[in-house]
């Protein structure tokens, strides 16, 4: 299992001090938010993939939230080929393993939203295999919202048509979508069984606790907040012999990746 967070940490100067600093604290994974774009020369990326190599860092990256394959305008679909494309040509220069997607939201069309997304990633993976990229992974991120497209059972329908793509597992957020479902180890239990089969060889994780209304998510929480009690997620994978990365998007994304990798006796430093 490897820890880390969603992003450089902000004390740091540049990336290279980033995986110095969380690897000092006992870390070993970080996710590059490409959150407003992937705007990075390869030359660049390759330097940063080497240096989080060095230091033992397992990367993945983040696309862009503009992406919407069910978009009702024909140019956000086509735009969002682009800013899929981008994250996972810098994925790829890097060595991540998986760029994280949210995909699509329901908008006026739900029922058209699970086609649009297999259409679009195919064309993406089209262009992949054009290119000769063939070591970075599609993760379909669960998503919060009860508005946005990315449940554990529409993620499985895209994965049965699009080769290379996978489920991303936002705990905290499908926690939200179901008004605080996860109360159990036997609710992180079930939760397990549904994702573990979508999950890829490597299954990938974002972590944190949420504040959650009617229509779902609000705001990321820090781990104190126990909503969902992530201690019962510990529990669960404690002897869980399947190789995972956890990263953390709480407030506190560094410190609460430490929190959480200490629930995990083994890993405690």
């Amino acid at each position: 299992m490897r820890f880390g967070p969603s992003g450089y940490p902000k004390s740091s100067k540049n990336p290279e001090e980033a995986f110095r600093m969380i690897r000092g604290m006992g870390l070993d994974a970080l996710e590059v938010g490409f959150v407003r774009g992937a705007r990075i020369a390869p030359e660049r990326a390759e330097a940063v993939g080497k240096a989080a190599a060095e230091n033992g860092i397992r990367l993945s990256c983040h696309a862009p939230y503009f992406i919407s394959f069910n978009s009702d305008n024909p140019e956000t679909r086509e735009k969002s080929l682009g800013w899929v494309m981008d994250t996972v040509r810098a994925a790829h220069a890097m060595r991540a393993y998986v760029i994280v997607i949210h995909a699509a939201t329901y908008g006026k069309s739900p029922e058209t939203a699970t086609h649009s997304v297999i259409e679009g990633l195919n064309r993406c993976r089209s262009m992949m295999d054009d290119e000769g990229i063939d070591d970075v992974m599609l993760g379909l991120e669960t998503m919060g919202k009860t508005g946005a497209w990315g449940t554990l059972r529409e993620i499985s329908e895209v994965m049965d048509s699009v080769e290379g793509s996978c489920a991303v597992l936002d705990v905290a957020h499908v926690h939200a979508r179901g008004r605080g479902c996860l109360r159990s180890e036997d609710d992180m239990s079930s939760l397990l069984e549904e994702f573990f089969p979508l999950a890829g060889d490597v299954a990938h994780f974002h972590i944190s606790c949420i504040k959650y209304g009617d229509k779902g998510e609000i705001s990321h929480l820090p781990l104190a907040s126990r909503d969902p009690d992530l201690s019962l997620l510990a529990s669960v994978l404690e002897d869980e012999g399947r190789d995972c990365t956890f990263i953390c998007e709480s407030p506190l994304m560094e410190a609460d990746a430490v929190v959480f990798r200490d629930m995990f006796p083994k890993y405690r430093i």
